[in-house]
């Protein structure tokens, strides 16, 4: 009797303590003009990032978190925190964030959705973010395990983050796909607003320092028309916010004599959008140009692992590929399945360990002299062999030139890429 007596207790001052807790939650909210929750598969640090350099440069005292390729807070200047974990990632974090920021009385914040399962995603929403606008960035193929295999299905699992009688915008551009968010947003009595990347030029494009989607723009210009700001306030705030460490900058380097560019897309990490980035690298590349892509796989990605092993042949043009990381057999055999020869696989992940010379050394004798390579990474991010690529070539910086990767010959636009691509929805419908 006593252990039950013992157990009930305890049960009731857990109830009474979490009721505390929320409360105390829920009086923070109060304090902010805006909330903001950003959800989507591609683009939503970059997104977040965006939509706090909007607020920041219209007054507001903005706030915001990425958990992204590095999970960050963002203060009212813009500079980012790195958040220190002692364990696994936990959504209960964007709580845990939100109590910290209450010293500093912000009005706005803005917050990547950390979740991937529907559940938490609605649970995030309704108990710990309440926002007035959501943004779902777009709906790709990733996360099937947990969204749904289905484009429609993951469409579904992602609007579970969208806000009660409030507002949920998207660039997403199938109709298909925007009518089975309208819906999902009306059953919470919230409007789905659409982001026209047709209203973003090249001229505004071409003013960011990193490779920038319109859509992204569209996105932080349909939040800035919600409250009212100038397009040309938020046009500069988007502008001076700092890009996420996930964004692409192309990087002119020399190895062993031999010209070549880098392009870093180890986050890009779904079908369309690596389909869309290889397109946007087309003008830096001629007919002395050798495409080597690196087919990045972490242990925890195995599926995805197998995903790129088809499209790296299918859907890409490479005239090489470098495997690092895990699941290095897996991966080749996927790569002979589909026609790709045996002798243009190299092997450089765990099955080697090799030092950075090692991988280098390797890319440098794919080049003929007189050419030069195009170098893409993508994937994944997070391998020991894709950590020291990255870190040699950031250290190249300061003696080497680094070029932007803007459309500065004429963007491809979304049409351009329906048009080259035009079976892509009949496939994944």
């Amino acid at each position: 009797m006593f252990e039950l007596l013992l157990i009930m207790l305890i049960y009731v001052l857990f109830i009474v303590y979490w009721r505390v807790q929320q409360a105390t939650h829920e009086k923070r909210l109060q304090s902010f003009k805006v909330r903001v929750h950003v959800n989507g598969i591609r683009g939503k640090s970059t997104v977040t990032r965006l939509i706090a350099g909007v607020l920041r440069e219209a007054g507001y005292r903005a706030v915001a978190k990425t958990t992204g390729s590095a999970a960050v807070t963002i203060d009212f200047d813009g500079n980012d925190i790195p958040i220190q974990r002692s364990g696994p990632a936990n959504v209960k974090e964007q709580q845990d964030v939100i109590a910290t920021w209450d010293h500093i009385s912000p009005d706005a914040m803005v917050i990547e959705c950390m979740a991937l399962q529907p559940k938490y995603q609605e649970w995030a929403e309704k108990m710990v973010i309440r926002a007035h606008i959501g943004v779902i960035t777009n709906v790709r193929e990733d996360h099937q395990d947990v969204m749904g295999e289905t484009l429609t299905e993951i469409a579904v699992s992602m609007a579970h983050m969208c806000p009660t009688n409030g507002y949920l915008i998207t660039a997403e551009y199938n109709p298909d796909l925007q009518k089975v968010l309208e819906r999902e947003a009306s059953k919470r009595g919230s409007a789905l607003i659409i982001a026209d990347p047709m209203r973003v030029t090249d001229q505004e494009i071409a003013q960011f320092d990193y490779l920038s989607f319109k859509e992204n723009i569209a996105i932080g210009l349909a939040v800035a028309n919600l409250l009212g700001i100038d397009r040309e306030i938020a046009i500069r705030g988007m502008i001076k916010s700092k890009g996420d460490v996930g964004v692409v900058r192309l990087q002119h380097v020399t190895l062993q004599g031999k010209p070549v560019i880098w392009a870093n897309l180890f986050a890009v990490n779904d079908r369309e959008s690596m389909m869309i980035s290889m397109d946007m690298l087309d003008p830096y590349c001629d007919d002395n140009t050798v495409k080597i892509g690196i087919l990045n796989n972490r242990y925890d990605r195995e599926r995805r692992a197998e995903q790129f092993g088809d499209v790296a042949v299918k859907d890409l043009k490479f005239d090489w590929l470098i495997t690092f990381g895990a699941y290095e057999e897996l991966v080749t055999r996927k790569l002979l399945g589909n026609g790709f020869p045996r002798e243009r696989i190299v092997n450089l992940g765990f099955s080697v360990n090799p030092p950075v010379e090692q991988i280098l050394a390797s890319i440098a004798e794919m080049l003929p002299e007189g050419y030069q390579a195009l170098l893409v990474g993508f994937v994944n991010i997070h391998t020991p062999q894709a950590e020291m690529i990255m870190e040699y070539f950031e250290r190249l910086k300061s003696g080497h030139r680094e070029i932007t990767s803007q459309l500065q010959n004429g963007t491809i636009t979304r049409q351009k890429f329906e048009m080259t691509h035009g079976t892509l929805e009949v496939e994944h419908a």
